[in-house]
């Protein structure tokens, strides 16, 4: 019975998926010890246990099931044979953050338990168990007994002398004789209806033996659907896990890619500034060495004429001289005319570029004020209903689809003239930049922030930058405000390529 019961606690524990013993998590209840006292159980962990029970039959057992629940040092099977208590089993299923730990407790025979959790220990107790009935050997009837012994008592009647007595004799030899024969016949009903008796009680035995053998057969199949259901269940969670892996893997693979092509394009961008940054210097070095060898070339002709000048007379070298200002006074006033027209240039070349900077931005909020009085032909509740948005300095992303954005980046940059501020989000995004004294807003449009580092705030100001500080935080619906603290108020200039925004402030004093 004792092996049959331990073999059945195995089986049971086949179906669960197991999970190897290891350190705890934090908030997980860890389970160190299992100890047996007669028909008590106590189950110690580090936590109030938080658990389901039911029992089985056929062998008898006790299944607890601990919610958040993990074993550390304790053994998968635990042989007892007390007397009440066969043996105990334990395992582990579900995942590592939501794992249950599973207690099967054996008995030798039906049992009635009590389970109460006390502290960080759950108390099992058995409080009663089926008893037997004893059979007694039957003993003959009362009325037998006093028949036999007054048919005994007549045989022994002694015969008299005369015939009055001998008449007396026969007469109670009769009466002796039917009792005897009542007494039989009351012996022989008793016996009948004690055979009746007993035969009734065989027979409701048997209905209660087959009664008792088809609620076992059933207890067993409800057992068996259970266990059934119970691997469903933890097939259901395996797929439902391998799933959630996957969708994680695609969203990682996904991410690590966004991350791989911004810093391309990062990598890109740096190396054009590079090249522009060395196609300038050697512009400038160009221009140096024209300078140094015009220089010299000046200095060496003086140097002629001013030795010829030596060998002619005082008066030739007088007028020389007055000749040699005159015309140094000419070239300084060529200069100074080369200057201005220059100065000019870039004054033309400056007022086209702010012209057509004006131009695209009107454009552009015509393109919006078309898009709002669209949107509020569609929908003249919310139209009606919502504020009008403050005037924008400069907008840009017309053509950004309506789908969420989301900010991946925002960051600071030096560049050899001026100082960068870069925001940069999975795919092109309507934005709108405002300006109030020293703070710019960059405001993007339909977009969200998901990882947290992007909000916390870039101090700059020791830079020497006219940016002092970037910070990134949510603002009203669904947009994101960039707001940048400047040192000093000073002209930027703002351009969008593809998922990139740039905001280009020249560095202080140029």
């Amino acid at each position: 019975m004792k092996a049959f019961a331990v073999s059945l606690l195995g089986w049971v524990l086949v179906p669960l998926v197991a999970l190897a013993q290891q350190s705890a998590p934090a908030d997980l209840n860890t389970i160190t010890g299992i100890t047996v006292s007669g028909g008590t159980v106590e189950i110690s962990g580090n936590k109030k246990p938080d658990f389901n029970s039911f029992t089985m039959t056929d062998p008898p057992r006790l299944v607890i099931d601990v919610s958040g629940a993990v074993f550390q040092g304790v053994d998968a099977e635990i042989p007892v044979a007390n007397g009440t208590v066969t043996g105990i089993r334990t395992a582990m299923y579900g995942t590592e953050s939501a794992s249950i730990a599973r207690i099967l407790i054996g008995y030798e025979r039906e049992v009635e338990t009590d389970i109460q959790a006390a502290g960080s220990k759950l108390v099992v107790k058995v409080l009663g168990a089926g008893g037997g009935t004893a059979v007694a050997a039957n003993t003959p009837p009362p009325q037998q007994q006093q028949g036999t012994a007054e048919i005994a008592s007549a045989t022994n009647t002694p015969t008299g002398a005369n015939a009055q007595d001998a008449a007396r004799a026969a007469a109670s030899d009769r009466d002796a004789q039917d009792k005897a024969a009542k007494a039989a016949a009351d012996a022989a009903r008793a016996d009948r209806e004690n055979q009746e008796k007993a035969a009734a009680e065989a027979a409701a035995r048997a209905k209660e033996d087959a009664e008792s053998e088809r609620k076992k057969q059933e207890e067993a199949r409800l057992a068996s659907q259970r266990q059934d259901a119970e691997r469903r269940a933890a097939e259901e969670a395996a797929i439902a896990e391998r799933k959630r892996q996957e969708e994680d893997a695609r969203v990682a693979a996904k991410r690590a890619e966004d991350e791989r092509r911004a810093t391309e394009q990062a990598a890109a961008e740096a190396k054009r500034q590079q090249a522009e940054q060395a196609q300038a210097s050697a512009k400038s070095s160009a221009e140096e060495r024209r300078a140094a060898a015009q220089a010299a070339a000046e200095a060496k002709r003086a140097e002629a004429q001013a030795a010829a000048e030596a060998k002619r007379q005082q008066a030739e070298e007088a007028r020389t001289a007055a000749a040699d200002a005159k015309r140094q006074k000419a070239e300084e006033a060529q200069a100074a005319a080369q200057a201005r027209r220059e100065e000019q240039q870039q004054a033309r070349v400056a007022a086209a570029e702010a012209k057509r900077q004006q131009a695209a931005e009107a454009r552009e909020r015509r393109q919006e004020r078309t898009v709002a009085s669209r949107e509020s032909t569609a929908r003249p509740s919310q139209g009606s209903a919502a504020a009008a948005p403050r005037e924008a300095r400069q907008s840009g992303g017309g053509s950004a689809s309506s789908r969420r954005k989301t900010m991946t980046l925002v960051g600071f940059q030096q560049q050899p003239d001026s100082s960068r501020v870069f925001v940069r989000t999975n795919e092109p995004v309507r934005y709108t930049v405002n300006d109030a004294g020293n703070q710019v807003v960059l405001e993007l449009e339909n977009t969200r922030v998901v990882e947290s580092n992007n909000t916390l705030p870039l101090d700059t100001h020791f830079f020497p930058s006219a940016v002092s500080r970037v910070e990134a935080v949510p603002g009203a619906g669904h947009t994101v405000r960039v707001v940048i603290q400047l040192k000093q108020g000073v002209r930027y200039q703002t351009r969008q390529e593809g998922g990139l925004i740039t905001l280009d402030f020249p560095r202080p004093g140029r």
